[in-house]
């Protein structure tokens, strides 16, 4: 898993994708810390957003906030994009680092992402905030799935994560910019990830491990490709 040339890895798999499962349950972050741990002054919390892509998208961009009862807009962009910091519980729901209130994942969506992207990460959040447990989560987003008040995914769905004072992981660098694509699919195989010397990590969407739960859920996988430079153009050593 420790196989990234530039400082560390999609936070979801650098923070615990081999360490799931059990350790999901009863690890350090077990359960939910204390609600302002969470949260990020707005000011701050937009400046990092922003960095999650170079300035010419970002400065253009919807800009997401995290309040607390879930995200809330806080600039109205023009060109279709969102920026959004993202928090530990948008990642699989299996995750060791689930409730790691220490995860500020800055992210810019394309409009394909951000139409499918922020809903779903506006249920889990607003979920989350409200102190639900991960059984309730997965259980409230598969109904919303089925039911179809979440949209489906759309072709050519991406998003920057190249920004600078993201924290994705307790371990390394704890930071490490990348492109991710979402593709409706379980293959891993179908963009060559995760095999020796290719550049292009993988991770399901919903579990990094086989569980019944996952069948609740539609294919989903997130393909990440590191970069070698910060959103501002400074590379990343």
């Amino acid at each position: 898993m420790r196989r990234i040339g530039v400082a560390g890895l999609v936070f979801w798999l650098a923070a615990g994708a081999a360490q799931a499962g059990a350790q999901a349950v009863v690890g350090k972050y077990a359960r939910p810390a204390p609600l302002a741990q969470y949260l990020t002054p707005c000011n701050a919390e937009i400046a990092l957003a922003r960095s999650g892509a170079p300035a010419a998208i970002s400065d253009h961009a919807t800009i997401l906030v995290l309040g607390r009862h879930g995200y809330e807009t806080a600039v109205r962009g023009t060109n279709g994009w969102v920026c959004v910091v993202e928090r530990g519980w948008v990642a699989p729901f299996d995750l060791a680092a689930f409730w790691n209130p220490k995860i500020r994942g800055a992210d810019c969506l394309n409009p394909p992402a951000a139409r499918w992207v922020v809903p779903v990460y506006t249920l889990r959040s607003r979920l989350a905030m409200a102190g639900d447990s991960i059984a309730k989560m997965i259980q409230e987003t598969a109904k919303a799935i089925r039911a179809k008040p979440l949209p489906a995914l759309e072709p050519g769905a991406m998003g920057y994560m190249m920004g600078k004072g993201s924290y994705l992981t307790d371990q390394g660098d704890h930071n490490g910019p990348h492109l991710m694509y979402w593709v409706g699919t379980n293959n891993e195989s179908l963009w060559g990830a995760m095999l020796s010397n290719s550049p292009v990590i993988a991770v399901n969407q919903w579990f990094t491990t086989k569980t019944r739960e996952a069948s609740r859920f539609p294919p989903m996988t997130i393909f990440a490709v590191p970069v070698t430079r910060w959103s501002d153009g400074t590379p990343a050593k």
